[in-house]
């Protein structure tokens, strides 16, 4: 592999067309959608969400990255690639000059453990302000223990403030487990894959487009 993963990015890349095909199945696609991909890496999921969706607008903090995916996808015109870290970045000014991407459907992110909840609550909203524009959907791709933590029930001994945010404003399912021989570099536990649609309540504070 031409690009070698940086630990400060915490960047292990997805390569299982297995889990890939799985992700994509989760999220229901259509060619109306639009996606939010943080996190896109080589472009392994990339590459099979261009031919079914509407857009994909993917968040690539590693320049190196970015680099790579412009040679790879900047011809096709329903990529929109932004070169930040997603943390810092204002979305909808982002987004601003690109009219029709202001309301994307679909949240597909790829991201370390230490950045689970601070990207959830930039995306979602806390319960106390769900955010106003939320999407449709979103698939997660996480470390296990956050999997079992994110759809974690009452009583149970994973569950705690994070399963609780989330299961307020989606519903959470856990749709597979991903070992750790899925990645490069292969990390040191597995993960798995969460779908969880949005829950009414935050669909009902969406502003217009």
């Amino acid at each position: 592999m031409a690009f070698q993963p940086r630990k400060q990015f915490g960047q292990h890349w997805l390569r299982s067309e297995k889990v890939l095909h799985r992700i994509v199945s989760a999220a229901e696609l259509s060619k109306t959608d639009r996606i939010l991909e943080i996190g896109p890496g080589t472009g392994n999921l990339t590459r099979l969400l261009l031919s079914l969706v509407q857009s994909v607008v993917a968040v690539e903090i590693d320049r190196d990255l970015c680099n790579l995916l412009t040679q790879k996808f900047e011809p096709v015109e329903n990529f929109l690639l932004i070169e930040k870290d997603f943390l810092a970045l204002d979305l909808v000014a982002a987004l601003l000059p690109h009219l029709t991407l202001k309301r994307l459907t679909k949240l597909l992110p790829i991201f370390p453990i230490y950045i689970t909840g601070p990207i959830l609550a930039k995306l979602l909203g806390t319960i106390a302000q769900p955010a106003s524009k939320p999407f449709d959907l979103i698939v997660l791709l996480v470390q296990k223990e956050v999997a079992e933590r994110l759809c974690a029930q009452p009583n149970g001994k994973a569950y705690g403030a994070l399963s609780v945010r989330l299961q307020y404003l989606a519903m959470c399912e856990q749709i597979c487990i991903v070992p750790t021989k899925a990645f490069y570099p292969s990390p040191k536990v597995d993960s798995a894959v969460v779908a969880a649609p949005l829950r009414q309540r935050q669909l009902d504070a969406r502003c217009c487009p």
